[in-house]
């Protein structure tokens, strides 16, 4: 699983939040906060979070986007069990 980055200047959108939810429910994942991602446009009007490097995810509302990293979340702990 790759680090999942917030910017803190999107904190007014929740992104806050969905830092600490994840944080309990998933101790082991990597989560950063950033002064600026460098992405002020969806910043400004949306709830984002960065993973990795360049994927940026996007949603009007901090559940959606909360919903939106934990389908990743489950989705990237499926393909490492080995069968």
């Amino acid at each position: 699983m790759k680090t999942i980055k917030y910017c803190c200047r999107n904190e007014k959108f929740g992104s806050k939040q969905i830092y600490k939810s994840l944080k309990e429910e998933y101790p082991d994942i990597k989560q950063k906060k950033k002064d600026c991602l460098g992405n002020c446009k969806h910043c400004k009007k949306e709830c984002i979070a960065m993973l990795g490097k360049k994927e940026l995810l996007c949603a009007a509302s901090p559940d959606l986007l909360y919903a939106q990293l934990k389908q990743i979340i489950a989705e990237s702990r499926a393909e490492s069990v080995p069968v």
